[in-house]
């Protein structure tokens, strides 16, 4: 993930430069990982075959064709995973392995007085640490499912560079240190036992500069033993909040990286491939062509239909499914889209004393979201021993019964001609999942499965009744008669009337809080 102040820069910049020409660190990463260039070779090498089949093509006008699979539409709730080294300190964020490099950051006064100065004790030791003894995968795959989530996409290789997958291509990974599991594969095989679908995310991209703050002064990102890990640290153009718009990726890094890309398809045959911001530098776009094009191609083969997520405008539209980082739309999209956002405030990875969103909000997003043709991602951050945080269950569980209650207003729906109603206006756009204010019962939002509507009153209400307006004799909606309304949930008969002012529903007394009610109406 990445820091919010500067969200917008990405697609502005990413016209500028060429592509990088190596230097002298490009070089020791370079020689550092020629081990592996035979089995990188013969990857290329397939991506290309597989790329150049019948169906799709490497490039727009075909890759454009592939549209969204139906479970994706209708799946709506999916969880994400922010797990691996940086869970260790557990502190600050999951960029604390770049911050831990820079000078002047909490960050790097906490690593050096917790653990000494960075050449003696960098993040590579930290791995040791990551023992992931209690990492349950069936746990993991029940607590999912009982969360209601359709979905599951862990980060298979995050900015830092520790891939947390069985990789053939680096040294550097979770089945081969501290854990020595391929916890990709087992919570891939557990998930799918779950009846879940299972993605996995990669942000590789952003490790070709993410440790470079260690070029800077006397650290172990500068002992050439550790290139392979540490990367190329290559440095580029920054702005204050040290995000890396100007360094260019040179051909050797992208081979790597679409190697790396094409080995997870291969080992897991994941059915989303999610990527970070940082492709939306122009040196990636033929590598995301090709990569695409082989990714289609190789799920047609093999019986499954593969979506691809990005960010900002790395891809065109009807390519891939945009995602929207902690953010929401203000209205309805015609093409599917998605938000990731986090359970936890502070970080994606695990922190200490992280602040959690509560199950309402976290509810009132997925359904506003939903209204609006889009679905939800929504991530936790284990810790290094592999449970998962009781605040973050207890989240989980809390939307899995309102879901087992009222998922038919959800899963499987699509927006209605308008998403909602109400007094309180969604903020828009990445970086702003928490600055809309508490909803009401006034507002209310809808989607719609054949010709049955659904209409969540995003709260319950105090006076006893819900009003929408929409739906008033005559309104521009052109809303059809009800035969039935129903309140999803209750058995409850119901008193409701429609007028001029809106349709009103009498909602029996009970214990609402502050969840949202559902209502079931059929023409």
């Amino acid at each position: 993930m990445r820091l919010p102040a500067v969200v917008f820069f990405g697609a502005l910049i990413c016209a500028f430069g060429n592509a990088q020409t190596p230097n002298a660190d490009d070089l020791i990463w370079q020689k550092s990982i020629q081990k592996y260039d035979a089995k990188r070779a013969a990857l290329l090498k397939h991506v290309d075959a597989v790329a150049a089949g019948k169906q799709f093509q490497p490039d727009w006008e075909s890759l454009k064709k592939v549209g969204v699979p139906q479970w994706y539409e209708d799946a709506k709730f999916g969880i994400f995973l922010h797990w691996g080294l940086y869970s260790v300190p557990a502190f600050g964020n999951e960029w604390y392995p770049r911050n831990m490099y820079l000078a002047g950051t909490k960050e790097f006064e906490h690593q050096v007085a917790t653990y000494g100065p960075q050449s003696k004790f960098g993040y590579k030791d930290f791995i040791p640490n990551f023992k992931a003894e209690k990492f349950d995968p069936k746990a993991w795959a029940d607590l999912f499912r009982k969360s209601g989530a359709k979905y599951v996409i862990p980060v298979a290789e995050h900015h830092d560079g520790f891939a947390m997958y069985n990789s053939d291509i680096t040294d550097w990974s979770a089945a081969k240190m501290g854990p020595k599991q391929d916890t990709t594969g087992e919570l891939e095989k557990a998930v799918r036992a779950a009846g879940l679908h299972f993605g996995v995310s990669s942000h590789r991209a952003e490790h070709y500069f993410f440790l470079n703050g260690g070029r800077e002064f006397d650290s172990d990102v500068q002992d050439p033993r550790y290139a392979s890990f540490y990367g190329p640290a290559h440095a580029g153009v920054t702005d204050k909040n040290h995000q890396e718009w100007m360094a260019h990726p040179d051909p050797a890094y992208l081979d790597d990286w679409l190697a790396r890309c094409a080995e997870l398809v291969i080992k897991y045959r994941p059915e989303v491939v999610w990527f970070d911001w940082w492709i939306v530098h122009k040196e990636f776009e033929p590598y995301l062509r090709r990569f695409a094009a082989f990714y289609y191609n190789y799920a047609a083969t093999h019986g499954f239909k593969a979506s691809i997520n990005y960010k900002l405008e790395a891809f065109p539209v009807g390519a891939a499914v945009l995602d929207i980082e902690r953010g929401q739309l203000d209205a309805i999209r015609p093409q599917f889209w998605q938000t990731d956002t986090s359970i936890s405030v502070k970080s994606w990875g695990y922190v200490e004393n992280d602040n959690f969103r509560t199950p309402e909000s976290m509810l009132q997003e997925l359904i506003d979201v939903v209204s609006k043709n889009g679905c939800l991602l929504l991530n936790i951050g284990p810790k290094p021993d592999g449970t998962i945080p009781e605040q973050a269950q207890k989240i989980l569980l809390d939307m899995g019964r309102w879901l087992a209650l009222n998922g038919e207003s959800i899963y499987g729906t699509r927006p209605w001609k308008i998403y909602g109603e109400g007094p309180t206006k969604v903020v828009g756009g990445s970086f702003n999942d928490t600055a809309t204010k508490p909803y009401s019962s006034e507002d209310i939002r809808f989607t719609a499965k054949g010709k049955v509507l659904y209409a969540i009153a995003m709260r319950g209400p105090t006076d006893g009744h819900v009003t929408i307006k929409a739906l008033a004799k005559g309104s521009e909606s052109a809303a059809p008669e009800f035969r039935s309304v129903e309140l999803l949930g209750s058995k409850a008969k119901l008193t409701w009337a429609r007028t001029d002012d809106g349709l009103r529903i009498d909602v029996p007394a009970g214990p609402t809080g502050g969840y949202p009610i559902a209502f079931k109406l059929i023409p």
